[in-house]
């Protein structure tokens, strides 16, 4: 058997007109624009490989069109969910085909079998909380990889996924009890413990098919009995290759099982009966810490004999990288050391599970290896903790210095008892190559993950590349190991199969693929008859020196991209900011947790994701070699029109990937000398005029109000269907700064944004009234603005002689907390002052900004305390920019402080994010957006709830959803002195 690849030319363009018509007769939605190729070019691997098109079928019967049609025309498949594959499992030249966008139903739990039939769409996390939903939190859904929100059922049995608790709950295989696939021909099958039928029995070719298969099988698995038995499932992690050990008689010939980590090779998976467990009732984790990562693993085999549900390790290299990105707290309650083991216990209650951690580390103290260790109860701490582990795949993709990792020996594995001395034989030759390495892994099954800060730009990198990796297989294999624990073989580690196996089970695995792909199309070039490791690598080709620094200091248009950052940009594009540090781990398609990324999630596509939108623009870049054409290629606009530009990524994203910089830079390039949108004139330089509406405000009010002047507003971009802010008139503002009482020489200075000025002037005296009670004088900062305006509509010219005004003034020679009262204008100083202004003032004023959430966080953390008589319920939206510049926990902390009972938080934009939400072709996409954050947690909280909404663009979009609900800045709902303000 040959793999199928797509022919190049007028055969391959043939071939695929051909494809795309018969698709979209059938109503399939099928896409072969340049924009979605590029979004499908890449996963989380070192690879790239240019889809020819990307289908996304809607059920099951369009999945059996797509495959006959594929197979008629000879066109390769490649079958993807989250598209998070480490391996270079998820990429292919002929049609990918995408299952996450449609094929996403639950079916009904099975409570007396405890099980659960599931699309292969379904993202792991969702369903894990569809379960404990239903059943009240008694039973879930256990794999859990590190991408467990976004990974998805077919794509983790693809790979035989399995996650942090593995040492309790197996693999993916272990949960799989049938599946319903699809074969390159079309035949729609069931399969599990000895059988394997037509779903619908009146399918006369599926009949035929199941049968054929069902002999051939029995028949391979009869024939060698023997290598089954020993090369195969001899270690807990044994990925590698197929797992066709399932079809042995003691195992009950399971089907099912024996397709788990096929990765896509034999059938399409379509739908999956998973098994569901018990949820524990209590959890204690200790941490445990050690002089080195090897120490570690020498204590494995004891603390499995104490039955833990996870013990999981992690290299010093990791925290210093979680503590470098998000900060000293976020790794404050490790014990000392400079390797540590997060042991987890469950039991019936907490004491029991504590105990057991105590138990623990009296038999560790005796075996002399531990030097210090942490128990951890609490729910919201031992999250915590967990977070670093659980970050360390993300994180560690990009060293302190900012040089890339990269995946390729990411997955070995090992049994349990032997990984201190495969470590002990690893490190020396990770060091032999002159490499870094970046550590952590499922110890309790023998399961190493490592990034590696590989050259694979460079002929001679790579050929380090190529030499290391086979050494290492080498290694792996002499210590009885397995080349993958959980990622799968893929484009990575396919070739090195012959060095783990014997050449009679190789001719095994190729029988298995025959018998279920006989013409190769599934996923070609994957576990049988490999690609080389080392084709296709992305970066292969790609220069590796960025823009010059003179180029990024002097071109008005350039990005202004950190020094550790500039060799690391593939081409010189000043063009599309830090776009390329993206590597695919798509924590940008979550649907919960964290702010990312807002448009994703109201639409599902992968297109408006950021991951989606670097891709494009990285090819953009590749191909052209320079973003000439910027904001006028059809890819990019399609990419980034529907970006928010909330930052949310810029934090989120744990490679910091920051697409709304880029959609800036490539909207002033590409408007540079043109006439703009209305929108841009209207919005983006309402600061402007600002001063002149709060004049005539009562004429104002009127002509917004006015349905005529509203309509001709919708013609030239500015929705009338947004709900517009009443303009406050300059003797109501006067007043309310007189209010305010400001101060000079005061300890902190109150910073006055335009918005807060001509729409909210009552948070200005309350704001002060709230410090000063605080304990602080309060004086004001002189009037100027920070251009944020200009920087979200692109006119970076004039953002960047505002803030550099504005910087000016406030670097009055004091270290004086700066309290900015918008939190969107808190972050544009603190954030984008260094970046686009840059020098010694920007930074010195940068330090002293806060928002005011940060400000009353850091007053209660002295010892004050609200007077202001608390609410029984809050509802709380955090302003985007606030999250990704300040981080979300700080009115969260005032809040609980102060005595709210009960908070409910809206986590994530608004939708409105500045001029989005009021620009007249975006209106739907900012209500869709609200329906998936504020809008629910407006319906949560009671009606009298206080609900909190800092930023002026959330204040508007609560007035926007429910026309009878008012919202209030934190400075007014704390503010000491009751008001008509209040």
């Amino acid at each position: 058997m040959e793999n199928a690849t797509m022919p190049h030319g007028d055969d391959r363009d043939a071939n695929i007109s051909q494809l795309l018509a018969r698709l979209e007769h059938h109503g399939i939605e099928v896409d072969d624009s340049q924009r979605r190729r590029s979004e499908y070019s890449y996963d989380a691997s070192n690879y790239r490989v240019r889809p020819a098109a990307v289908a996304f079928p809607g059920n099951i019967e369009d999945v059996r069109t797509v495959l006959r049609v594929c197979s008629a025309l000879e066109v390769p498949t490649t079958t993807r969910g989250g598209g998070t594959s480490m391996a270079g499992n998820a990429i292919g030249d002929g049609l990918v085909i995408d299952l996450s966008r449609h094929m996403t139903s639950v079916g009904t739990l099975e409570a007396g079998q405890r099980t659960v039939w599931a699309d292969a769409g379904v993202v792991l996390g969702e369903l894990r909380t569809q379960i404990e939903t239903i059943t009240s939190g008694v039973l879930t859904f256990a794999p859990d990889p590190s991408s467990l929100s976004r990974a998805t059922i077919g794509g983790s049995i693809g790979n035989d996924a399995c996650g942090n608790h593995s040492v309790a709950y197996g693999r993916m295989t272990h949960h799989v009890q049938e599946l319903e696939l699809v074969t390159a021909d079309g035949a729609y099958l069931r399969a599990g413990r000895d059988f394997l039928h037509a779903v619908d029995h009146n399918d006369i070719h599926s009949i035929a098919r199941a049968r054929e298969l069902f002999e051939g099988l029995k028949s391979l698995a009869a024939a060698n009995l023997s290598p089954l038995r020993v090369e195969l499932q001899t270690i807990p992690r044994q990925v590698s290759g197929y797992h066709v050990g399932h079809l042995l008689p003691e195992h009950g010939f399971n089907v099912a099982s024996a397709l788990a980590g096929s990765e896509g090779t034999c059938a399409v998976v379509v739908r999956a009966k998973v098994k569901l467990v018990p949820k524990p009732r209590a959890t204690a984790l200790l941490c445990l810490g050690y002089l080195d990562t090897i120490d570690s693993a020498r204590d494995v085999m004891t603390i499995l004999s104490a039955k833990p549900s996870a013990i999981e390790g992690l290299d010093v290299s990791i925290v210093d990288i979680m503590r470098h990105r998000r900060g000293p707290a976020s790794v404050e309650s490790l014990p000392d050391g400079n390797a540590f083991l997060m042991v987890e216990f469950s039991d019936d209650t907490l004491h029991q599970a504590a105990a057991s951690c105590e138990d623990l580390v009296e038999k560790l103290r005796a075996e002399g290896r531990v030097v210090d260790y942490s128990v951890v109860t609490e729910p919201l701490a031992r999250a915590a903790m967990w977070r670093v582990r659980e970050d360390g795949a993300g994180l560690s993709s990009r060293r302190i210095d900012g040089i890339q990792t990269w995946p390729g020996w990411e997955d070995s594995a090992v049994a349990p008892e032997r990984l201190a001395d495969y470590l002990a034989d690893l490190l020396p030759l990770v060091k032999k190559y002159g490499y870094a390495a970046f550590m952590y892994g499922h110890f309790g099954a023998g399961c190493v993950h490592m990034r590696l800060d590989y050259d694979l730009r460079s002929e001679a990198g790579r050929r380090n590349f190529t030499d290391f990796t086979r050494e290492a297989a080498q290694l792996v294999v002499a210590h009885g190991g397995s080349l993958s624990g959980e990622h799968g073989d893929g484009r990575a580690r396919s070739e090195l199969l012959s060095v783990m196996y014997s050449k009679e089970m190789i001719g095994i695995f190729k029988t298995f693929k025959e018998l279920w792909d006989p013409a190769g199309i599934l996923n070609p070039g994957v576990i049988v008859d490999p690609v080389p490791f080392t084709a296709s690598l992305a970066l292969e080709g790609v220069a590796k020196a960025g823009p010059t620094h003179s180029e990024l200091t002097t071109s008005p248009t350039a990005a202004v991209v950190p020094s550790s950052d500039r060799e690391l940009l593939p081409v010189v594009s000043p063009f599309v900011g830090n776009t390329h540090a993206c590597i695919g781990v798509g924590r940008c398609r979550s649907t919960t947790g964290g702010f990312m990324c807002p448009s994703y999630r109201a639409t599902k596509d992968e297109k408006d994701s950021t991951r989606g939108r670097a891709r494009v623009l990285q090819e953009l870049t590749r191909v052209q070699g320079s973003s000439k054409d910027g904001w006028k290629s059809a890819e990019v606009r399609e990419a980034l029109d529907l970006c928010l530009s909330c930052k949310a990524c810029s934090a989120d994203c744990p490679t910091g990937v920051d697409i709304a910089e880029a959609k800036s830079e490539l909207v002033d390039e590409y408007y540079r000398g043109r006439i703009r949108p209305f929108t841009h004139y209207s919005i983006g330089w309402l600061p402007r005029w600002l001063p002149w509406l709060t004049r005539v405000a009562a004429l104002a009010n009127w002509g917004t109000s006015f349905r005529p002047f509203r309509t001709v507003g919708e013609w030239l971009g500015i929705s009338a269907r947004r709900r517009l802010p009443a303009f406050a008139a300059n003797g109501r503002i006067r007043n309310r700064v007189r209010e305010a009482r400001f101060e000079d020489n005061a300890d902190i200075l109150l910073f006055i944004d335009s918005f807060t000025r001509a729409f909210r002037p009552e948070v200005i005296p309350a704001a002060a009234r709230v410090l000063r009670d605080s304990g602080s004088s309060v004086g004001c900062t002189p009037d100027a603005c920070c251009g944020l305006t200009w920087i979200s509509t692109g006119q970076r010219d004039g953002a960047r002689r505002r803030l550099a005004r504005l910087i000016s003034s406030l670097d009055d020679g004091t270290d004086r907390d700066i309290v900015v009262l918008e939190p969107s204008c808190a972050a544009a100083i603190r954030d984008e002052g260094p970046k686009m202004v840059g020098g010694p003032a920007a930074a010195r004023v940068a330090a002293r900004v806060r928002s005011f959430s940060v400000a009353v966080d850091e007053a209660i953390k002295r010892g004050w305390k609200p007077t202001a008589p608390a609410p029984e319920t809050a509802v709380l939206q955090t302003h985007c920019h606030e999250h990704a510049v300040f981080g979300s926990g700080a009115q969260k902390r005032v809040l609980e402080a102060w005595g709210v009972p009960r908070v409910v938080e809206s986590s994530s934009c608004c939708g409105v994010a500045g001029n989005f939400g009021f620009e007249a072709e975006h209106f739907d996409m900012s209500m869709n957006v609200a329906e998936h954050s504020v809008i629910p947690a407006l319906a949560k909280g009671e009606a009298d709830a206080l609900v909190l909404t800092d930023g002026f663009s959330c204040a508007m979009q609560v007035s926007q959803v429910d026309a009878g609900r008012s919202s209030a800045h934190l400075a007014v709902a704390l503010d000491p002195k009751p008001t008509e303000s209040k």
